[in-house]
């Protein structure tokens, strides 16, 4: 069979089982679940890939799955990606009563991962690839629940709070050479978007520690750990005509206990924050400003203070010989909106895998509103499930015909900054914590 002759014969079986992608996609959007708790989830698409007679490797990363095709081959190995957990935005109208729903699209994800697995499967195309294709439903992508995370963490269950870095750590990506997934995004009038720019980010969770005493009648004998905060969030403001544009620099905290009863002087305030930039270099530089200003806050009213900074994710890095494959099957199934480059200043945990081998993280159209809003929603099922699933089967196949010759060439070619072993060392560096004793700062 020739190259396009492959090709046809996948779009066909995707074609013929578009209502059971679309299926897939929706049950697991009705059944949100958030980070490291994907149970529900991670079962169904368990349940998919066993119904294509596939053997599932289970909790790969505390949750999530894995399997593999062509796995008997020893060309190039390509992973598929997609991502199993929601978000929590209270008022969308398919929220659950806590709030969870996926305004992020990760259910999108899931059934364009599941319909390009579905088409290479059923197609038999794979005896023709010279390589192997991992498929990984991976969990955690979104930075939240830190509490619960460190406590999983604290149990030995994971060691990173991101479900990639916990994949990268645990050996996961050890004989990946490339790595492919998808994010659906509103592009307005347009279909499909290549080279996102992203920002990395350093998570970190602060405690101030005051002195309780009854604020009516008694607080000149605390010390109020609350104005410490609000001090420091207040410095952190200041601090903001300091950060260069070209940097992208995000900063946002939020008080997730701001003391105990109203009676009584805050003397135990917790916050959570996200330092982001457009470099690494920058998010270093931007957490020792927002350090500074933190201990400035404690230092004012005497308060103790801990820090515990927390390695977030790093920027997303494009490999254009690997966005020309992509775009051109693009082109070929008729999309024709095509955006080159997006400049976005949130963060994805890709970013760490770009960061290691060469990798693509397109957008592709099909929803409404702002992810993360609720206003989010799936408006063109096709577009957003059925031709992500396409495109990727398709990019498969060119990477993987012809002695892989297109993969290998892309290999040879591209250099990406960190290793494992760097990596990783990266990430233990940004790992700190830090005690400042209010009155000796």
């Amino acid at each position: 069979m020739t190259k396009n002759e492959l090709k046809q014969s996948v779009i066909d079986i995707i074609d013929a089982h578009e209502d059971q992608i679309i299926s897939i996609g929706d049950d697991i959007y009705r059944e949100p679940e958030l980070g490291y708790r994907e149970i529900k989830t991670t079962n169904k698409v368990i349940e998919f890939l066993q119904n294509l007679s596939l053997d599932v490797e289970e909790g790969i990363a505390f949750t999530g799955c894995r399997t593999q095709l062509n796995s008997e081959k020893n060309g190039p190995c390509i992973a598929l990606l997609g991502e199993l957990d929601a978000v929590v935005v209270q008022g969308h109208q398919d929220a659950t009563d806590s709030g969870c729903v996926h305004a992020c699209g990760h259910n999108a994800q899931l059934a364009g991962l599941l319909g390009a697995v579905l088409g290479l499967t059923k197609s038999g195309v794979l005896p023709y690839l010279d390589g192997r294709i991992d498929v990984m439903a991976t969990p955690a992508e979104e930075f939240i629940e830190l509490e619960y995370r460190n406590e999983l963490k604290r149990k030995g269950l994971i060691h990173f709070l991101g479900g990639k870095q916990e994949l990268i750590y645990r050996g996961y990506f050890d004989h990946v050479d490339m790595c492919m997934m998808f994010h659906v995004l509103d592009l307005d009038e347009n279909q499909a978007l290549l080279a996102p720019q992203s920002n990395g980010f350093i998570g970190k969770t602060i405690q101030f520690s005051g002195k309780s005493s009854h604020a009516g009648s008694a607080p000149d004998q605390g010390v109020n750990a609350l104005n410490a905060a609000m001090l420091g969030m207040m410095n952190i403001h200041a601090q903001r005509e300091t950060f260069r544009e070209s940097d992208r620099v995000r900063v946002h905290p939020i008080i997730t206990k701001g003391g105990d009863i109203v009676n009584v002087v805050p003397s135990d305030v917790r916050m959570e924050a996200c330092v982001r930039a457009r470099t690494i270099d920058a998010m270093i530089t931007t957490n020792k400003k927002v350090d500074r200003a933190l201990a400035a806050g404690a230092m004012t009213v005497g308060s103790d203070m801990s820090i515990t900074d927390i390695p977030g994710y790093l920027p997303i890095l494009n490999y254009a010989s690997l966005d020309n494959v992509f775009l051109r099957n693009l082109e070929s199934l008729g999309v024709d909106k095509i955006v080159q480059g997006g400049d976005f200043t949130g963060s994805f945990d890709f970013g760490d895998i770009s960061q290691i081998m060469p990798a693509i993280h397109p957008m592709i159209g099909g929803v409404k509103g702002d992810i993360h809003s609720k206003e989010f929603r799936i408006a063109d099922k096709y577009l957003a499930y059925i031709l992500p699933a396409k495109v990727m089967a398709l990019t498969v196949i060119d990477l993987l015909f012809d002695n892989s010759s297109v993969a290998r060439e892309i290999l040879n070619t591209s250099k990406p900054p960190f290793t494992k072993s760097s990596y990783l060392a990266l990430m233990e560096r940004l790992t700190k914590y830090s005690e400042f004793e209010g009155e000796k700062v």
